[in-house]
């Protein structure tokens, strides 16, 4: 278990099992949100969010898959709004940490890389998606992509490379729609 500080939250954050005081900290905690817990697929992680040292207000347990080589679990915490963005295997949420409240769940498919804030815009990484989210946790786009891949934010704009096909896109409006651009995962 590790506590990282952002903003006026501390988390903590289990990773392959639950904390010690998992019991306590679910009688405390204001939500408490698990996710297949009893299931023996995957891994567990739990992220307990509250203010210094104190209870958290916030518990996300879970068990997740796929879980192994580059599927981490990942947090990223906008202070000035509240936000607490989660992902971990195919699972993607969003909290209100003021309201203490889940305000939607999502998923990515194949599996979660990470989080990244450029600018006023969150992006997800994952296996054959990046997406982008507001700071209020409002989705703003997506697209596919398909491994390898990898991207960079330059004022403004999303330099993105899918097997050495380069393209550019405004972070905030997205990419534009391409029909030469097939999903796979659709049907033809």
């Amino acid at each position: 278990m590790f506590q990282v500080s952002i903003g006026p939250y501390s988390l903590r954050v289990s990773y392959n099992r639950l904390p010690p005081t998992y019991a306590e900290a679910t009688r405390r905690a204001q939500l408490v949100d698990e996710f297949d817990l009893a299931s023996s697929d995957g891994m567990r992680c739990c992220v307990e969010v509250g203010y210094g040292n104190a209870w958290p207000f916030l518990l996300v347990a879970q068990r997740y898959a796929p879980s192994a080589d580059c599927f981490f679990p990942g947090v990223l915490i906008v202070p000035e709004t509240a936000r607490m963005f989660v992902g971990a295997g195919e699972r993607l949420l969003a909290y209100d940490l003021a309201t203490r409240k889940r305000l939607w769940e999502d998923s990515a498919d194949t599996g979660f890389w990470s989080w990244a804030r450029h600018e006023d815009v969150v992006v997800m990484s994952a296996e054959l998606e990046i997406a982008g989210w507001d700071l209020h946790g409002r989705k703003l786009w997506s697209r596919f992509v398909e491994p390898p891949w990898d991207y960079a934010v330059v004022e403004g704009v999303v330099h993105l490379d899918i097997m050495d096909a380069t393209s550019e896109f405004n972070l905030r409006s997205g990419p534009p729609a391409n029909p030469e651009i097939q999903d796979p995962r659709e049907g033809a």
